[in-house]
């Protein structure tokens, strides 16, 4: 059965809960790694649930990303039925500390922006160690680990769950060394695959426009619209293919890849949302439940770049080589 054929009827977080934990217990959790031979499936797969539902694609994604890591960083094996996140947010404040004890490793204090607070079974956290950030695997059925309640007041995303959570004294086993999540080929391999839940998430919005469009104003929007997301799926094929010939980032070509995969399917995204408002006007939005959820969720999901910042850092990767009007093989 597709991803979608059960999914487009989550509309809270008991139902999204309830769509995962039907995906986990039936194995369709279970995708390729990056850089396996078999990267593209992986993206297709994750653009597919997202196609279904933006929320739940976005919560399959982070799952895909955690098994991902712990495979990379030989750590714990993800188990059938196991929902896991992935909470490597860092604000300013507030600041989750980790600390070795007597009986190991136990974290304390606040976490924002964690998806699936109150759904996910367990979670790979990223915590500071003194000077070090470093990650841990904790099981979220501790009673020293409590979501916050009214820390998550989305419109867009509001299935997802992302609010805080507190953790106190709650048992944490560390993944990799310090410094180890961030360092691994597979961190910018991974990035990407936030980028195919966004292509899903869009080509989901332009179906709406597909499915209506009769005048030539609304079939030039479809058009653009179109040309837009071929150029983003040929965009993360391509960099499917390169992940695959070099998944240990011997080139040192990670980083640059999935920035500009990034921007790309962005781009393309932004463009579909607005372009789809502009050809139909505030019908859909008002009147089709579904289309005006996706949009609200997509517009929110895409928020997760960070905008002119990442364009910026994506300026500063190109200024540092040497021009080519040829993209890097």
């Amino acid at each position: 059965m597709p991803p979608t054929e059960v999914l487009n009827d989550a509309a809270a977080p008991s139902a999204t809960a309830g769509a995962l934990l039907r995906l986990a217990d039936s194995g369709r959790l279970e995708l390729p790694y990056p850089g396996s031979g078999r990267t593209l499936d992986r993206w297709r797969s994750l653009a597919d649930f997202a196609f279904g539902n933006v929320v739940i694609g976005r919560m399959v994604e982070a799952h895909a990303d955690a098994e991902a890591i712990l495979a990379e960083l030989g750590s714990a094996v993800v188990e059938r039925g196991q929902i896991w996140g992935v909470w490597a947010a860092e604000p300013p404040k507030p600041v989750l500390q980790a600390r070795f004890g007597p009986d190991g490793w136990t974290l304390d204090g606040r976490k924002p922006w964690c998806s699936g607070a109150s759904i996910c079974t367990n979670a790979l956290v990223t915590a500071r160690a003194g000077d070090e950030r470093r990650l841990f695997a904790v099981d979220l059925g501790q009673a020293s680990v409590r979501p916050v309640p009214d820390t998550w007041h989305a419109v867009g995303m509001q299935e997802s769950d992302s609010g805080a959570v507190d953790f106190t004294e709650a048992a944490a086993e560390p993944v990799g060394g310090s410094g180890a999540y961030l360092t691994r080929p597979g961190f910018w391999h991974g990035a990407i695959g936030v980028a195919a839940c966004w292509y899903g998430g869009a080509c989901a919005v332009a179906r709406t426009l597909h499915d209506r469009a009769t005048d030539e104003h609304a079939l030039a929007h479809l058009g653009a619209v179109m040309s837009g997301l071929h150029a983003a799926a040929l965009c993360l094929a391509d960099a499917a293919r390169q992940i695959d010939a070099d998944p240990a980032d011997r080139s040192g070509t990670a980083r640059l890849r999935a920035r500009t995969v990034r921007a790309v399917v962005e781009d393309a995204a932004t463009a579909t949302i607005d372009r789809v408002g502009r050809a139909l006007g505030a019908g859909p939005l008002c009147g089709d439940a579904e289309h005006a959820r996706r949009v609200a969720d997509l517009t929110v999901y895409l928020r997760q770049s960070h905008a002119e910042r990442d364009l910026a850092d994506l300026g500063r990767d190109y200024a540092e080589k040497e021009f080519s009007w040829l993209p890097n093989r």
